[in-house]
């Protein structure tokens, strides 16, 4: 069973919070948030409380031992890890995505442009001609990535 002190940490680190963050959280300093993890010292109960608001746990939880509520909440911080690599995984396939249809487009605009320079159009071997088709083909990359990367709330 975990004593307050490794609940705190446990909790601070599911939570992605660094010791100086949570400081700022309960407007205290770094050194207590130092202190109170590593069992020298216990937070005022109004610090409690707000940690069981920050951590959404109770305020039982942080103060008793309970086999039950530390299963619980390390079921809840796996889920909420796997939950973020689920993710991460979803924005690299998005991203991996877009890179091939980046590809797929230039490798197009290229060929179109060779396949007309050297057999049907002399006037694509203008240099401004070339530049313009880079540029549609840039417009087109922009449009799908951002088409695909919306459709997915991917877009800050």
């Amino acid at each position: 069973m975990m004593n307050f002190s490794e609940k705190l940490l446990t909790l601070r680190k599911a939570n992605d919070l660094t010791q100086e963050q949570l400081a700022e959280k309960l407007d205290v300093s770094r050194q207590s948030v130092s202190k109170w993890e590593s069992g020298q010292a216990t937070p005022e109960l109004e610090k409690i409380v707000t940690l069981s608001a920050i951590f959404n746990v109770t305020t039982d939880y942080l103060l008793k031992s309970s086999d039950i509520d530390d299963l619980s909440v390390k079921t809840e911080m796996l889920e909420k890890q796997q939950q973020i690599m689920l993710i991460r995984e979803q924005k690299q396939q998005q991203i991996w995505g877009c890179v091939m249809y980046s590809i797929a487009v230039y490798l197009i605009f290229f060929a179109l442009y060779f396949i007309g320079h050297f057999h049907f159009w002399k006037w694509v071997a203008n240099p401004s001609v070339f530049l313009a088709g880079l540029f549609i083909a840039t417009a087109i990359v922009i449009l799908i990535c951002v088409k695909k990367l919306s459709k997915n709330n991917m877009i800050l």
